[in-house]
């Protein structure tokens, strides 16, 4: 096959050529005049060569060019693969050593599975599972039931393995105040929990059910936007609970703490309750602080039990509130919202009434 470049050349010769012979046939025209007007229909030739060539060198440079993207992007891929089967294995030999005998094994799995998450987001509600699974994990110390009694070392050495689970969780969960980071669900389910602090973190959906919440539990500034369930948690024999401490915290959804116990003091001062809330039989044995919270849907208070001082000058009493033989402690200074009364009962205890309007 001929090169291009030669037949571009024989072109111009002949398109040179030729309109030189024909301008010189016209008498009007100099020969001068004749020859630049050939040359000029020549370069043009030449011209529109070195257009194509130009032209097919950067369809050539395009093409080699997205050749190399393609390579690239296989390249990103295989190594996002090799990284996602690496995450998996250790993962799955993290998960495993959940189970080792050795409590240094466990804490050292438990980091394990923590650092994945910050390494890799996606696994950071897998990761959050895992851990609230181990909690979730039967457990019984002896100082649960008598503070006395001191348990053997491999009891405590397991009592530390979950004391770092526990804080893992919360350093995974995002701060309330980072309002475009992802809501994480927590299912600690009749989990065993003990110095449960989740202060100013966000959480999603939080499943408290039937848990035992020893010692204190911190919620203050937490914002919880999904539905939040503390039914009957710290209820049931041996099973004692600290200092309940949920300060300002926000609950956009249902907030439900059904049959749950408070056996030292309770304080949700300046907590908003967006959604419908419940402390139906509820049972606060000692002090509970309601100062200045809001309940901007519902407030079921049936059959709550308040042992000690009792404050609940609410922001704002809740449109639709449920009392129905809601008992309270005569004798505490207990303070109550306008027009709430006390109708005496027997062994100092009056049941709240709301006059009907």
């Amino acid at each position: 096959m001929r090169s291009p470049l030669l037949w571009t050349f024989v072109a111009s010769v002949l398109l040179l050529c030729g309109v030189g012979g024909w301008l010189l046939t016209d008498p009007a025209t100099s020969r001068s005049d004749a020859l630049k007007t050939a040359g000029l229909a020549g370069g043009a030739v030449v011209a529109l060569y070195a257009l194509w060539l130009n032209d097919r060198r950067r369809r050539v440079e395009e093409a080699r060019q997205e050749i190399e993207r393609q390579r690239h992007d296989l390249e990103m891929r295989r190594a996002e693969q090799d990284r996602e089967r690496v995450s998996d294995e250790r993962f799955a030999k993290s998960v495993e050593l959940l189970g080792h005998e050795a409590d240094q094994v466990r804490v050292g799995a438990l980091h394990a599975l923590a650092g994945l998450a910050r390494s890799r987001p996606t696994y950071t509600q897998t990761v959050l599972d895992v851990l609230c699974a181990y909690l979730r994990r039967p457990f019984k110390h002896a100082r649960y039931e008598d503070p006395e009694v001191n348990e053997g070392p491999e009891v405590e050495r397991e009592l530390q393995v979950r004391l770092t689970a526990q804080r893992l969780v919360a350093e995974l969960l995002p701060w309330a105040s980072d309002v475009d980071a992802p809501s994480y669900d927590l299912d600690l389910t009749g989990a065993v929990l003990e110095y449960l602090d989740l202060s100013r973190r966000k959480i999603g959906r939080l499943l408290l059910r039937y848990a035992s919440l020893h010692s204190s539990t911190n919620l203050s500034g937490c914002l919880i936007t999904d539905r939040a369930y503390f039914t009957a948690a710290g209820t049931g024999n041996g099973r004692l609970i600290g200092n309940f401490r949920c300060r300002g915290a926000k609950f956009l959804d249902y907030a439900w703490f059904s049959g749950t116990v408070f056996t030292e003091n309770a304080d949700f001062t300046e907590t908003t309750f967006a959604g419908r809330t419940a402390f139906k039989e509820a049972v606060f044995t000692k002090d509970a602080f309601f100062t200045d919270a809001s309940f901007d849907d519902s407030l079921d208070l049936r059959w709550a039990t308040f042992g000690g001082h009792a404050d609940l000058r609410f922001a704002r009493v809740p449109e639709h509130l449920s009392l129905y033989d809601t008992k309270v402690t005569s004798t505490k200074d207990n303070q109550l919202p306008d027009g709430w009364l006390l109708a005496p009962l027997d062994d100092g205890v009056a049941r709240l009434t709301v006059p009907e309007s």
